[in-house]
């Protein structure tokens, strides 16, 4: 019996004849593969990079060309990869010509020229967001950008084709839009290479030049552009993606291998996906262990029988192995194809959430290949250990009919202890130097250890629960004493239920930590109970301000025809609405005290109005305590008031305005004469933003010629949720642009409690999952003891409440310690998860919060809740078969 054929032969046989058990491995092996290989399938069908969206890119040309100035760029042979970078200093005043490129492509290169960019243009009472692009359709080299469905292309200046997306923002063919200040007509409707689902314009390329002057972009028809011509238009300022660079790669230039080797970011990230895949790697091993080790069992007298007759430990071993490669292999072929069915099947409905076209359907059979090797590695990992322990046997006592499970070494808890403590000081490490970026890695690691740790120690706590249980009742003790006897599938079972508790408790252990952060760093943006409603008018270059007096006045009626009830304050201030032919920026100066120009510059306050605003009193601006009487003796005594973190003093300081072009041009600056101010020391009160970061009373307002203009409008009363959404329906009516906002302090974001319950769930499916399975394949090994049980006048329902005892040792030992050994990666994390600074918060972190009720739930309630389940479908009578000791 040399060799592996007899025993995948006598494996495969096996398999066919226990066809329950090994149904149950290939589901515990096939459903990760199947899981992971659809990712894989959707993931790589939606990446369209390189050679493989080269027609996305180029249309026809054979190159396309980007310049942002004159200079020297480093690039990979596909920088839409974002893989480039400029050398030196790059002249943006002097970008390429197309006299430069044909200096380096020749003479009788076509170059056609393309634009790129963001616009918004005007639908009716709102402003929507476009992705343009300017370029000639009707040229061959990019009629493959845009597929014409309806209509006709651009033939003239002022016509334009868009996408459905578009048309669904309410434009409609024939309809005129003005985009960047063009009037352009859409004559056509049709589908982009790229977009699938975001608004996009296309036009002639004079209809929509480039925003920066020095920005410039030309499709290249000049035959093949070869590596050399690439580096050498990189050597001017080009960045350049070559159709044949793409299809025949160069090496990556040195520069940008080393900086992709120091991108510590991605390094980690690799990191964390493989640790990822070891702990599901062990998680499967864990869960089907079990099974193997019912199969080892089955094949007891087989093994004594081959040892008797002269076989080998390693020939025994190759029995149970072989188990392990047939399932392993007809698992993760299974999983393979049904996850390829599942990833063609999905994929519609994954490109409904992806604004970009997927390219065509893919096979990443490398990725996939690895995916079958994890299931069969799974498989055969999960066996090692009940081969081993199964060639370790007595021959004698199994051919006599009794078990023949050798003893465990006494250093392997040793070993699993040692384990758990380096886990902890690797955790601890990780806490301690999350700043430096790897500690994430080091607590992901230091889970990973702790695990493999804890499933060493699994063997002694069973024993130990044995040693405990003489004062239990006879089943539970009998189930206590049966799980210590069997520890080849007790041990996985539990070492699986406490992985799995120990990933959930780590993740909720952060996600609590993280929540608790938010709960103690909220900031309430006004006085409990009250709101705001704030206005932003929407314009376009071309277009002219609405008059803001009308606006509020119908803002303040709208609000009052929607809840007569609500008092309405008007917040005034320095702040001007944008104006697409400019805008007025005010800020304060501090005149001749170095303390006050400290204070100043401290910090940013977040405020909730107008940066500078004008009041008399702080009633105005809702503001009471302390504070207040501060503020009104400034105000009153014709002082500026200048909110802080700390400082408390006084001073002088300067009104400067500056007037700046559309363009960004400083236009017109000046600066008022001093004003005495008062810097007081901003508390939070009872909401953690500042009514504005200073204000000015109206007197000085007026003798300094500024003008004042409405920015906002306060509300207090009765705002519960039905009349805030009455109000904000009605002044969004009354002018388009505005945001009402009612303070109701901290709410739980949904996600929060969807993260919660789906941890529960994993938990209670994965717990309920692992032990039933281990209990219902104990039962059928121990048929023959409880057989036993009924010969010598065990009542029938005594085999469901061993059932149940059995299940109760098994979800409670293995959750007992998955929580104990999730604390460690849990707090760990919680650490770099809440420590990052909050400017202004009224708390800062790090923060720690344990979910007990999730805890207590997986603990307790889940172990009694799958005994009751075992205990009620367990099967209460056995035939009696004959027994030798």
């Amino acid at each position: 019996m040399s060799g592996w054929r007899p025993a995948l032969r006598i494996a495969w046989r096996d398999a066919l004849r226990h066809r329950g058990r090994s149904i149950l491995v290939l589901v515990m092996i096939s459903l990760p593969v199947l899981a992971v290989s659809a990712t894989a399938i959707v993931i790589k069908t939606a990446e369209v990079s390189g050679l493989e969206g080269v027609d996305r890119t180029l249309g026809a040309a054979d190159a396309r060309v980007r310049t942002e100035g004159r200079g020297e760029i480093l690039q990979a042979p596909d920088p839409g990869s974002g893989t480039w970078t400029q050398v030196g200093d790059v002249d943006a005043d002097d970008p390429i010509t197309e006299d430069d490129l044909r200096a380096v492509l020749g003479d009788d290169a076509r170059l056609v020229p393309i634009t790129s960019t963001w616009s918004r243009a005007r639908v009716g009472e709102r402003v929507v967001f476009l992705t343009t692009t300017g370029v000639d359709l009707a040229d061959p080299l990019a009629a493959p950008l845009f597929a014409l469905d309806s209509g006709h292309l651009p033939r003239t200046a002022g016509e334009a084709v868009v996408n459905q997306a578009t048309l669904d923002r309410g434009l409609a063919m024939g309809d005129e839009v003005n985009v960047g200040g063009e009037q352009l007509t859409i004559v056509g409707v049709g589908r982009d290479a790229t977009l699938r689902d975001e608004p996009l314009l296309l036009a002639s390329a004079d209809d929509l030049p480039s925003e920066a002057a020095n920005v410039r972009e030309w499709l290249v028809g000049a035959g093949p552009v070869t590596w050399s011509q690439v580096r050498e238009l990189n050597g001017i300022g080009g960045v350049v993606t070559s159709r044949a660079v793409l299809a025949d790669p160069p090496e990556l230039p040195q520069a940008l291998e080393d900086a992709a080797a120091s991108d510590s970011g991605r390094n980690q990230a690799i990191a964390v996906i493989g640790l990822i895949v070891v702990m599901a790697l062990i998680e499967v091993v864990l869960l089907a262990g079990p099974a193997f080790a019912v199969g080892a069992r089955r094949h007891s007298r087989t093994l004594a029988l081959i040892a008797a007759s002269g076989g080998t430990p390693a020939q025994a071993r190759r029995v149970i192995l072989g188990s392990g490669v047939v399932l392993g292999l007809v698992a993760s072929f299974v999983g393979l194809l049904l996850g390829g069915v599942l990833g063609w099947a999905v994929l519609p409905l994954a490109q409904r959430f992806d604004e970009r076209w997927f390219g065509p359907f893919e096979l990443p059979w490398p990725y996939l290949a690895a995916i079958v090797a994890f299931g069969l590695a799974s498989a055969f990992l999960a066996s090692v250990v009940p081969a081993y322990l199964a060639s370790r046997q007595d021959v004698v006592a199994v051919l006599a009919g009794r078990r023949g499970d050798r003893s465990p070494r006494a250093s392997t808890p040793v070993i699993g202890l040692v384990m758990l403590v380096l886990g902890i000081v690797a955790s601890v490490y990780g806490a301690l130097t999350s700043d430096s970026g790897d500690g994430g890695v080091w607590i992901a690691a230091s889970a990973v250890i702790s695990v493999l740790g804890m499933v060493l120690v699994v063997p002694v706590v069973v024993a130990a629960i044995a040693r405990l249980s003489s004062r239990l009742p006879l089943t539970a003790r009998y189930a206590a004493r049966d799980a210590a006897r069997h520890r080849t599938r007790t041990v996985p079972a539990v070492a699986a239920v406490a992985a799995t508790v120990a990933g959930v408790v780590a993740l909720g252990i952060a996600n609590a930590s993280d929540e608790l952060e938010n709960v103690r760093t909220y900031q309430a943006q006004a006085p409990m109970g009250s709101g705001y409603v704030s206005w932003a008018p929407e314009v376009l270059t071309g277009e002219e301000l609405p008059d803001a007096t009308a606006a509020w006045a119908r803002i303040e009626e709208a609000v009052h025809r929607a809840a007569p009830d609500v008092r309405t304050t008007t917040w005034r201030g320095l702040d001007e609405p944008y104006d697409p032919h400019g805008y007025t920026s005010t800020m304060l100066e501090s005149r001749g005290d170095r303390a006050a120009q400290e204070a100043l510059d401290e910090c940013c306050l977040r405020t909730l109005g107008a940066a500078i605003a004008v009041a008399d009193s702080a009633a105005e601006l809702g503001v009471q305590g302390p504070a207040a009487d501060a503020i009104d003796a400034a105000l009153s005594s014709g002082r500026a008031v200048v909110f802080t973190v700390s400082a408390d003093l006084d001073g002088d300081v300067a009104v400067t305005q500056e007037t700046w072009s559309a363009d960004g041009d400083l236009a017109e600056s000046r600066t008022s004469d001093a004003v005495p101010a008062a810097f007081i020391a901003w508390d939070g009160q009872d909401w953690g933003w500042a009514p504005s970061s200073s204000i000015l009373p109206t007197v000085v307002a007026d003798e300094l010629g500024l003008d004042v203009t409405t920015t906002s409008l306060r509300l207090s009363g009765d705002l519960d949720e039905a009349t805030e959404t009455r109000i904000a329906e009605q002044v969004e009516g009354a002018a388009a642009g505005t945001y009402t906002y009612v303070e109701r302090g901290y709410e739980r974001a949904p996600y929060a409690f969807i993260v919660l319950l789906v941890l529960a769930v994993l938990a209670g499916v994965l717990m309920l999952g692992g032990t039933l399975t281990a209990t219902f394949l104990a039962l059928s090994d121990a048929r023959p003891d409880l057989a036993t049980l009924s010969a010598v006048g065990a009542a029938p329902r005594t085999r469901r409440r061993v059932a149940a005892a059995y299940a109760l040792v098994i979800g409670f030992v293995g959750a007992l310690l998955g929580a104990g050994v999730g604390f460690i990666p849990g707090v760990a994390i919680s650490r770099p998860l809440t420590s990052v600074p909050i400017t202004g918060a009224p708390e800062q972190g790090p923060f720690l919060d344990i979910p007990w009720l999730l805890i207590g739930v997986i603990v307790l309630a889940l172990p009694l809740l799958t005994a009751a389940i075992v205990g009620l479908t367990a099967r209460s009578r056995l035939p009696l078969v004959a027994r030798l000791d």
